[in-house]
């Protein structure tokens, strides 16, 4: 018999106000038309005033302890993927940790800016499959509107706020690749394309600071180092892409899952698309796509998912699971 870390529950978390494209039309020299067609987003959530990372990160992690029939007792581990924690420390998980009201097993943040999700993916995992602990909530957790520059329309208009959860439960499996559970991982990082996708700011230099990136830039090195790494973790799973029944992709641009998808030789029926509706929430942005693919009933028990995400360093990696 083979350990797995198996996904017994998922929920997210969305803020209420809803921002479509055209209320950036009053500040901005740009349309709903514009937005739509370089990114396929058409509104996104925003924090409301004093609504925080962990907040909407327990929110989430309520949704999906429900879903999994839990208590937060009942976890032994919290890890929360984000780049905007509430603080600079303590860490926003053993904020949620406190939320949730744990007072044993220990908590800590993932910090691989949109790859975050696939890294605490590999995190988790590694800590079920060497049996320090049964069962782990993994939170993907945002507020990208708090570090954007509102003058600066190639950015501003590109993300979103939001959280998703998954619990992780130790299972045991036959050790094939019809197991549930997680069956493969793959996590890269390159810090020479550190400029392409950054923020100006940070404790070290006493500032805040807001997103810069290069689009262009991003978008060549995304296409092609996600089909990469989600067909390294299929090849380290023993499958294939004709093996896969759902790419649950970083939701970043409708043109890189499009283009992620073709280079995969998969067709965009088979991807769980949700960026039209929630613009990039970074590390959240998979979480959310994973439980809002459930609620919409595309996902199902037994199917094969694939995972990829690509973020700021350059950092990227992808999951396969089998729901």
């Amino acid at each position: 018999m083979t350990r797995r870390a198996v996904v017994v529950g998922v929920g997210h978390y969305l803020p209420e106000r809803i921002v479509p494209n055209s209320e950036f039309e009053e500040t901005l020299d740009t349309s709903d038309e514009w937005i739509r067609a370089r990114s396929g987003i058409e509104r996104r959530h925003f924090a409301a005033e004093g609504e925080t990372t962990s907040d909407m990160g327990a929110a989430a992690a309520r949704n999906a302890l429900k879903d999994a029939g839990l208590n937060a007792e009942d976890i032994d581990a919290v890890i929360v993927a984000t780049s905007t924690a509430d603080l600079t420390f303590p860490s926003a998980a053993t904020m949620i940790q406190s939320e949730l009201g744990m007072t044993s097993g220990f908590a800590f943040d993932v910090q691989a800016v949109c790859a975050g999700f696939a890294y605490a993916l590999a995190n988790a995992n590694a800590l079920i499959l060497s049996d320090q602990a049964k069962r782990v909530l993994v939170i993907g957790a945002e507020t990208f509107s708090r570090i954007m520059d509102w003058t600066d329309r190639s950015t501003c208009v590109l993300f979103g706020d939001g959280a998703g959860a998954l619990v992780l439960e130790a299972q045991e499996g036959a050790g094939t690749s019809d197991d549930r559970g997680i069956l493969s991982t793959d996590l890269n990082s390159d810090g020479r394309y550190k400029d392409l996708l950054y923020v100006d700011g940070g404790v070290s230099t006493q500032s805040t600071g807001y997103l810069r990136m290069q689009g262009n830039q991003v978008f060549r090195h995304a296409v092609e180092k996600l089909a990469a790494t989600a067909e390294k973790a299929l090849e380290k799973a023993g499958l294939t892409s004709d093996d896969v029944d759902w790419i649950v992709p970083h939701q970043a641009n409708i043109r890189i899952i499009q283009g992620t998808a073709k280079k995969m030789g998969l067709p965009m029926e088979k991807v769980v698309v949700t960026v039209q509706d929630h613009g990039n929430t970074s590390a959240a942005s998979i979480p959310l796509a994973l439980s809002v693919g459930k609620e919409r009933g595309q996902i199902k028990p037994g199917d094969l998912i694939v995972t990829e995400a690509i973020g700021g360093g350059l950092a990227w990696g992808a999951v396969v699971l089998r729901w």
